[in-house]
């Protein structure tokens, strides 16, 4: 399942980055008011920009969904379901304790420390 909405989800993004480069900006719409580039276009004077607009919401919308999922999924992977889970995990999954502050052999107080000659 995360597989192929992974897959999907890249494929959304591919789609949606090829569409945005695709349109034409808002100032190639004043070459086409005289004349210059409205012959040329696939889906007449107007019709392009209804169209990718509405492709581009439609991509938009699914890449939202698919990463909202994906993020959902990736944070209930690695969740243990109950306190039972977690006390029958392997030991060497269980983080090591600290030593205690008693087990930890002190400097003797009559003894200088070895310090370097002067």
């Amino acid at each position: 399942m995360d597989t192929i909405l992974l897959l999907v989800h890249i494929f959304v993004a591919v789609a949606l980055i090829a569409l945005v480069l695709v349109q034409q900006g808002k100032g190639a719409d004043m070459g086409a008011a005289f004349g210059s580039g409205a012959s040329q276009t696939v889906f007449g004077a107007r019709g392009s920009g209804n169209f990718l607009t509405r492709t581009t919401a439609i991509l938009a919308t699914i890449f939202f969904i698919t990463s909202l999922v994906l993020a959902y999924f990736s944070g209930q992977a690695n969740k243990p379901s109950s306190v039972v889970d977690v006390l029958e995990q392997p030991a060497e999954s269980v983080p090591a304790q600290q030593p205690a502050l008693e087990d930890v052999p002190l400097v003797p107080e009559n003894e200088p420390a070895d310090l370097p000659p002067e």
